[in-house]
């Protein structure tokens, strides 16, 4: 379902199309006294309740429409319509709810007003994300189709075209198709002409008359044809909507066009074109598309005469449209006749070229990087990992990569053994380079180290020092050990540097493997605590709250000073994750709080707005929200009521016992995705995840309650395995061996923790 929201400065041209569209239903009416009233009196209504406001967006004007296929009886409609308007806001202002027949698919038309009873305007933020929210809950609520969350996803409506007519001045009905493909095309795409929009809108029919008027001023008009004998008369920009009028456009496409990145993407993807017409030999015109999507992601469509190809369109991931002339002279089809002037000749890589070779190194070193990552056991470095790795591993990250499968393809099959060879002649230069440039890499990032611990300690940012050793515990939490007056690696004895602490005396504990993404994000936050100008540095991430949950012996020694500015760093990092990931299910203001608040968040207004706290951390730590999002939650019906409820949650949270911070890093891995390591948090570690109930349904229906399921049987088998096993060692009095149970899977050790130990021999080359 796509619902779709246009305002007005008046509703008499909106009812009037609404209402007289042949074959119209009229469904229902909202918050009148009578369901009985006319069109007529509703519309005196809506009217003059609309005019106790001077603003120009005094009038709304929806439209919810269904996948084409889908059917919905009027009731079900109806009731639709009436939960979508309380969650968009609109619950307490009057609207006529009206089903029109006209077109393919099944949609309704909402007219409503964005004046209340009082002359004050409703307060309506976020309407874009609150749209998306809302009809993707009664999709899943009703069972309908899902629909595309992202402007540049939604597709164009090709079906709403009207239906062929005599009447050739259906002037309603056309100016909300123009509407509607017009904001969309400007939505998905950054437009820099009427030209270029003029291209973009002709494969729905839509006709553009650019004029200029004696004083300069720039005009624009809109009609219909779809040369199937239905055509309409021109329509003015303005009188489609103001903000399609040839002076509003012109603006915007003087921003885009004097963009400072425009002339940044036109290079790239100039290197990219040249970079591929580099690599192949011959290249047929209608295989271009799926070769430039294929090896550099790049979306094209070819330009078309009939049966002539004149060239093709580039769509950037940029939102920019280039025609390929427009990059350069030397990359139209037509000038490289070289490569796509060859007839029926097969689309071949060139193996002899330069860029042949390069692909071959690139794809090297994206195999060894892939090996290193997906290997079961992490041992020591990356440089260590080259040095010893089995060529056999390589190769078999190589084999499944794309850009692999990608030249397997278009080489012809008489060199796919040439193919073979070039990566195995490759392969040990490409492995000796990248085992010199990350050497140099090893020994640059244990220099940082050591002058982050010196700062570390001059700032006094933990409580630590020689005594009992705990300075170990600021060692750890960077991924390096103190051993024989020299900092190493944690897991690695490759890389050292003098370091005259003295004798410290470590226990065990430092031994134990920390994750290697924390430790990455422990050292930007310290990074951040210890420079005069944190905003030169990177920031920290989502993860950066659960530092102290890794480090908890490091943490629980940080300074009061230092823990109130990282716990307001690290709650920034966490409300703009959350927000993101809370947006497909945020239906308005009252959801934003509820959502926070069930994972232990929670909101303060004083006179600069509002404030987040949370239950794990600082109480005088906060983040202030911006001034839009302020304005947002100012819009939720009795406030006051909703900021007083939210003792009750929070509160409940820590009578629960779910004030911990790894009940928030269980929810965390459910908006991931990661439902095994959760299923083991829940069945071995009773850790419930702090998230809301209706994100917790989604997540269950997702997958999340089968992973449950089977972390239940499976944790149900080794019990039983276990307690035949003790069974069968009291009968056994003869043996002294105990076995080793099965281990369960450690939830905890996830994406960002997961670290055994191997070793391996280098091998002598690549085989296949």
């Amino acid at each position: 379902m796509i619902g779709n929201i246009i305002y007005g400065e008046t509703c008499q041209g909106t009812l009037n199309y609404v209402l007289g569209k042949d074959g119209m239903r009229i469904l229902g009416y909202g918050n009148t006294f009578s369901q009985s009233i006319t069109p007529t009196f509703f519309g005196n209504v809506l009217h003059f309740q609309g005019q106790r406001n001077a603003t120009k967006n005094r009038y709304a004007h929806i439209s919810l429409s269904l996948p084409h296929g889908e059917h919905l009886d009027d009731a079900t409609f109806f009731k639709i319509s009436e939960e979508y308007m309380d969650s968009m806001g609109y619950g307490e202002q009057p609207y006529v709810v009206v089903r029109h027949t006209d077109t393919k698919h099944e949609h309704v038309h909402i007219v409503t007003t964005n004046v209340k009873e009082d002359g004050k305007l409703l307060s309506i933020f976020n309407s874009y994300r609150r749209n998306i929210a809302a009809h993707q809950a009664l999709e899943r609520k009703y069972g309908l189709s899902p629909s595309p969350s992202t402007k540049q996803e939604r597709e164009l409506p090709l079906y709403r075209l009207p239906e062929l007519k005599i009447d050739v001045d259906n002037t309603q009905g056309t100016r909300f198709y123009i509407q509607d493909v017009l904001n969309t095309v400007l939505q998905k795409y950054k437009v820099r002409s009427f030209e270029q929009l003029a291209r973009l809108v002709k494969p729905y029919h839509i006709e553009i008359k650019k004029t200029n008027s004696k004083s300069g001023r720039i005009g624009v008009a809109y009609g219909l044809n779809n040369q199937q004998g239905y055509r309409t008369r021109f329509i003015n920009g303005s009188e489609v909507h103001r903000q399609l009028s040839g002076p509003k456009l012109q603006k915007v496409f003087d921003i885009h066009s004097k963009s400072k990145q425009l002339p940044m993407h036109r290079k790239r993807l100039l290197k990219q074109i040249e970079t591929t017409y580099n690599l192949f030999k011959t290249i047929k015109p209608y295989d271009l598309e799926e070769v430039l999507r294929e090896y550099q992601n790049i979306d094209v469509k070819l330009d078309t005469k009939g049966d002539t190809i004149e060239g093709y369109t580039v769509y950037d991931k940029s939102r920019y449209v280039f025609r390929e002339r427009e990059l350069s002279k030397n990359i139209p089809m037509l000038n490289r006749l070289a490569i796509f002037g060859n007839g029926d000749e097969p689309t071949t890589i060139d193996i002899e070229s330069k860029q042949f070779k390069l692909e071959i190194q690139k794809l090297l070193k994206e195999a060894f990087h892939t090996s290193y990552i997906k290997s079961q056991r992490q041992e020591g470095l990356f440089s260590e990992y080259i040095d010893n790795v089995h060529p056999k591993d390589v190769s078999k990250h190589l084999l499944e990569s794309k850009g692999f499968q990608f030249l397997d393809r278009y080489v012809p099959k008489e060199q796919k053994e040439h193919l073979k060879m070039a990566f195995a002649n490759a392969y040990p230069n490409v492995r000796d380079e990248l085992y010199e440039r990350e050497t140099k890499r090893d020994e640059e990032t244990l220099k940082n180290k050591f002058r982050l611990i010196d700062k570390v300690l001059e700032k006094q940012v933990f409580n630590v020092g020689m005594k009992e050793g705990s300075v170990r515990h600021l060692f750890q939490s960077l991924g390096v050990r103190y051993h024989n007056n020299e900092l190493l690696f944690a897991d690695s004895n490759k890389n050292s540097l003098p370091a005259n602490i003295g004798k410290l005396d470590f226990p065990n504990s430092m031994e134990e493997y920390v994750s290697k993404a924390f430790v990455r994000q422990n050292h930007l936050m310290l990074e951040m605590l210890t420079e005069q100008n944190p905003e030169s540095h990177t920031k920290p991430t989502v993860t950066a709250i659960f530092l102290p949950m890794v480090f908890p012996r490091l943490y629980e020694r940080m300074n009061p000073a230092h823990k109130q500015r990282f716990d307001t760093i690290a709650l920034e990092a966490y409300v703009q994750y959350a927000e993101r990931v809370h947006a497909p299910f945020e239906k308005s203001p009252r959801d934003y709080i509820a959502f926070f608040n069930a994972k232990g968040f929670y909101f303060e207004r004083d006179g600069n707005g509002f404030k987040v706290k949370s239950i794990y951390t600082d109480y005088n730590a906060s983040h202030a929200l911006s001034k839009r999002t302020g304005c947002y939650l100012d819009s939720t019906p009795n406030l006051t009521a909703v900021l007083q409820e939210q003792d009750k949650v929070i509160n409940g949270l820590a009578e629960d016992g779910r004030y911990n911070l790894k009940n928030l890093w269980a929810g965390y891995l459910t908006e991931k995705g990661l439902y095994n390591r959760v299923a083991y948090m829940v069945t071995n570690e009773k850790t419930e995840s702090n998230l809301h109930k209706e994100i917790v349904e989604h997540h269950m229906e997702n997958g999340l309650q089968k992973m449950i399921r089977e972390a239940i049987t499976k944790k149900s088998a080794i019990e039983h395995n276990r307690v035949l096993r003790k069974g069968a060692q009291a009968v056994s009095s003869t043996s002294n061996s105990t076995g080793e149970g099965e281990k369960a899977y450690n939830g905890f050790k996830d994406e960002l923790t997961d670290w055994t130990k191997r070793k391996r021999k280098r091998g002598r080359g690549l085989s296949f």
